[in-house]
């Protein structure tokens, strides 16, 4: 057991997180949840030694060992397989497959395990860091944002992986469906303080919301009693009858605390500039081919027809040609062959990976926002400089000293202020935190026009894609429906489970007939626990505006004294509440009973083959 004792860490003016306790126990996988800026790195950091804390303890206990994934590149072996052994303990150096195995988990072919390190990208050298850190199977693993360099069947594997890790973990990612699949606990970073809960994220912020909304009643209650004191004391000090009372009233008065107000937390908060569009067809492409050279074309004879109002996701392993498709389709590249045609009024936002790199260094932010064509304003500059969280003075810092996410944000700005009826999104995700995250899936959702994203985050591709672009097998081909659809009908074929060596008993025919059947009973079993799932977030949705107008009401009765109406609400306010909590725990055993058979019959479709 690791413990944390009455931790503080400030930069200057600046209090990341003050007195601080929590204990990471034996065999608990933690999330680490928090806004950028808010410490969650800083505090690793301080977990590892890197970083030095300004007060308070770190109980490690005698030969714990703490592995962090670390950014920083230095590789002294002439293979990534040789390399990633480094991380074997001194009694497997030997075990050369077991680096083979996670490298092949991790998305290395055969092929890459027998190149230099040197060789790769930077993205697949940072896996390789990954790699040795989990082979070298440390006691506490602390692992930031990992997912970021990582496609989808790598994502996935590391998730299986996870899963079955012995040891303890802490965790920071901008993915909440992978989080949430992976821990037993969150930590969260919250007004420079920190809780610990058992579950997901979402019971987290739940918890989070409602411990803010008594506060929140609770101090009015008291503000509303306080002035309700100071009026009778102001009203009644200069009679001597009462002179007692009056005393007993100010000794209350000197007795009780005053909450401050909580302050507002910045969200992002925004919207896409959507311009309309009459078109049912906006992008055309025909028999598309590019490659950087003959020998290497990657991508072969694509072609597609982009209509209104659709959500198309690219989807695949990394470094088959999911971005250079990306920029294809939005007019960045000319194809090598084949000829792609846009409608007259196509109005496109594109904000791809590569991008970042080209903004103004020099240029404010503002300044920045202010070159998109069609912003002459500064006051609209500012205003979307403001959604994404650069308020009052920040939007004048040079681009050259913000973070990458904070470029990223960016770049996301320029994306909102340009008038689109299409939005083009390369990885829109990364460098974002979780709230950050939630915005911009709503904002993309909310999108009138087309959207065509590359993303690995499969709670984008669950809630977004009505298309599927795949890379996989090395083909691209489009899947017309849902993620979820391509999942129960094709799946990742290059999976991320153990090597499948064997062949299936089955023929093709039979393969088709039972998966069929597989699926037909999927959708019996499920369909009553879905319905009930949506039935009790559609009721608790409305009980909560329920107690929203209960508790206005006893706020009203407070101010005005009606001591029956106060009691009226009081009670129906508790009736109200309770009648949410148990809607709430029915709600966790469906949603756990849904995910229990969705996984059941998905294993039974991979065992189908």
């Amino acid at each position: 057991m690791l413990s944390i004792e009455n931790l503080s860490k400030a930069y200057g003016p600046r209090t990341l997180f003050s007195k601080i306790s929590f204990r990471i126990n034996e065999g608990e996988k933690i999330g680490l949840v928090g806004r950028n800026g808010h410490g969650k790195t800083t505090l690793m950091r301080i977990l590892t030694g890197e970083q030095e804390q300004d007060e308070g303890l770190i109980n490690i206990p005698k030969n714990y060992r703490i592995g962090y994934l670390k950014q920083i590149i230095d590789f002294k072996q002439p293979t990534a397989v040789m390399e990633a052994a480094e991380g074997l303990r001194e009694e497997e150096k030997d075990d050369v497959w077991k680096a083979e195995k996670i490298l092949s988990g991790l998305g290395f072919s055969d092929e890459d395990m027998q190149k230099s390190p040197n060789d790769f990208s930077g993205g697949y050298q940072v896996r390789l860091n990954l790699a040795k850190l989990l082979l070298s199977e440390p006691d506490l693993l602390l692992l930031d944002e990992p997912t970021n360099y990582l496609d989808i069947t790598s994502i996935r594997w590391l998730e299986q992986f996870l899963a079955k890790w012995k040891g303890e973990l802490v965790l920071i990612t901008h993915d909440r469906s992978f989080m949430d699949r992976v821990v037993t606990h969150t930590l969260g970073i919250h007004r420079q303080q920190i809780r610990k809960i058992k579950g997901n994220t979402e019971k987290f912020y739940e918890k989070i919301i409602q411990e803010e909304e008594i506060y929140e009643k609770t101090r009015l209650n008291e503000e509303a009693k306080r002035k309700e004191i100071e009026l009778f004391v102001t009203r009644f000090k200069s009679k001597a009858s009462l002179a007692s009372r009056v005393q007993s009233r100010v000794k209350a008065l000197e007795k009780m605390g005053q909450k401050d107000k909580l302050e507002e937390i910045e969200d992002l908060e925004f919207k896409f500039n959507h311009s309309p569009i009459r078109a049912k067809e906006l992008i055309t492409a025909r028999n598309l081919s590019f490659g950087y050279d003959k020998d290497n074309m990657i991508i072969k004879d694509f072609s597609i027809t982009v209509g209104a109002n659709e959500k198309i996701c690219i989807i695949g392993k990394n470094g088959k040609g999911k971005t250079t498709l990306l920029k294809l389709l939005c007019g960045i590249n000319d194809p090598d062959s084949g000829e792609i045609s846009f409608h007259g009024q196509l109005k496109s936002a594109v904000y791809e990976q590569t991008n970042v790199q080209r903004l103004g260094l020099n240029n404010t932010i503002e300044q920045e926002l202010m070159d998109v064509e069609g912003i002459n304003e500064r006051q609209r500059a500012r205003d979307a400089a403001g959604t994404m969280m650069f308020s009052g003075d920040d939007a004048l810092k040079k681009i050259s000293v913000l973070s990458g996410g904070e470029k990223s944000r960016v770049m996301l700005a320029k994306a909102i202020l340009q008038p689109a009826n299409i939005l083009f999104l390369d990885e829109p995700t990364n460098h974002l935190d979780m709230q950050s995250c939630d915005s911009l899936l709503e904002a993309i959702d909310a999108f009138k026009g087309t959207v065509i994203m590359v993303t690995h985050n499969e709670m984008f591709l669950n809630a977004i894609a009505d298309r599927l672009i795949i890379f996989q097998n090395d083909k691209i081909e489009v899947f017309d429906g849902s993620y979820q659809e391509f999942l129960e009908k094709i799946g990742w074929q290059e999976d991320f489970n153990e090597k499948q060596t064997s062949v299936s008993p089955y023929s093709k025919k039979e393969q088709r007939k039972m998966r069929s059947e597989v699926i037909s009973e999927k959708g019996k079993v499920l369909k009553p626990v879905q319905d009930r799932h949506d039935k009790l977030e559609k009721d608790i949705a409305s009980a909560e505006e329920r107690i929203d107008l209960l508790n206005k009401a006893l706020i009203d009765a407070s101010n005005s004294g009606d001591a029956d109406a106060i009691a009226g609400a009081s009670k129906d306010l508790d009736e109200a509440k309770k009648s949410v909590d148990g809607m709430l725990e029915e709600l966790l055993e469906v949603t756990e009973k849904l995910e229990e058979l969705t996984a059941f019959y998905d294993n039974k479709l991979n065992e189908i083959g």
